[in-house]
């Protein structure tokens, strides 16, 4: 982890297209700015791990549905009546 110190107004500048300014600081709390291209998804970490968490279950239901229509289509085959020898 890369760790800055930085005032009110300073500038971090992230992969020469990210580009975070210090706003304010007040006691415990910094308030900043970031400034990215739109296809750059930024999220606060509460936000982000709920969007996780969302996804997991979703992905997990899908698995269950998948899984039961496809044991519900084995089901309705029927197999084919066995060669008898001659």
């Amino acid at each position: 982890m890369l760790v800055l110190t930085r005032k009110t107004g300073q500038k971090i500048i992230i992969a020469n297209e990210i580009e975070v300014t210090i706003l304010e600081t007040k006691g415990d709390s910094v308030k900043i700015g970031i400034e990215a291209p739109k296809h750059i998804v930024i999220y606060r970490e509460e936000i982000y791990e709920e969007i996780k968490k969302a996804n997991l279950q979703a992905n997990k239901e899908a698995d269950a549905k998948a899984l039961n229509e496809a044991i519900e289509a084995v089901s309705l085959i029927k197999p084919s009546p066995a060669k008898q020898d001659s």
